[in-house]
């Protein structure tokens, strides 16, 4: 069986203290690396065409419009997807090059494996965090909401790769409390457009719960101190979700 050619296409937006290690890490993997830059205001543009990828400027389409777009822009039909703030670990790229010699699913299912401020977090629900980003375009496409979306393909035809992702999040907590501000004003307003209402439940229960279930029932106190600011700060997000979630419905009345 020949081996077959793959594309790796990256999203991306102001990430130029990433983009270089995405790209670097796919090294001996990709065929091809496609940039799809929605605007970038820093370096992204220019790390990316130094390391010889093809960069290509779109206005954002939503993250699965954007990753669509930019599947659609692979010049081979096998494809791995990533983000900027993403790598390969040297597993999972000896993984991914066992498949492109032997190519068999529709799809490869990868663990990913997040950095918070330093810290490798492997409880609290966020991880093995699993993800299919090598896929056959002819067979898979992005869907989902504004903020969640995935692969849309037969997943009993998907194969489990060995080695992690690597997600590198927020390098420090007030990253991580601007992309909760960002994030819960467009899921509050999801919410509102769908027809969900916030009681005092919500606001109450909702975040203890969140916080009881990740940091508790899944562990997160092993992560340390990283652990708990993760589990603090993802009930606060319930909480602030919420809370706007709430506003937007006394706003309306009045």
């Amino acid at each position: 069986m020949q081996p077959v050619k793959i594309s790796v296409v990256i999203i991306a937006f102001n990430e130029e203290r990433n983009i270089g290690r995405c790209i670097d890490s796919v090294a001996g993997v990709a065929d091809e690396v496609v940039i799809v830059d929605s605007g970038s205001l820093d370096k992204t543009a220019a790390i990316a065409t130094d390391k010889r990828a093809r960069v290509i400027q779109q206005d954002f389409l939503g993250y699965a419009g954007q990753k669509n777009f930019a599947t659609s822009q692979a010049t081979y039909d096998h494809i791995l997807s990533l983000d900027a703030d993403e790598a390969l670990s040297d597993e999972l790229k000896r993984s991914i090059l066992a498949v492109k010699n032997n190519w068999q699913q529709d799809g490869y299912w990868m663990s990913r494996l997040t950095n918070y401020c330093g810290t490798w977090i492997r409880h609290g629900g966020w991880y093995p965090d699993k993800k299919v980003r090598l896929y056959d375009r002819r067979l898979a496409k992005w869907g989902g909401a504004m903020l969640h979306e995935g692969i849309v393909i037969d997943e009993s035809r998907c194969g489990q790769l060995s080695g992690d992702l690597l997600h590198y999040s927020f390098y420090t907590i007030s990253d991580h409390l601007k992309v909760i501000d960002k994030y819960t004003e467009i899921q509050s307003q999801e919410l509102y457009a769908n027809g969900v209402r916030a009681g005092l439940g919500h606001l109450i229960i909702r975040p203890a719960f969140k916080f009881f279930r990740d940091y508790i029932l899944k562990a997160g106190f092993l992560d340390g101190f990283a652990g708990y600011c993760v589990a603090k700060l993802s009930a606060k997000a319930t909480f602030v979700k919420y809370a706007k979630l709430r506003m937007l419905s006394r706003q309306s009345k009045s």
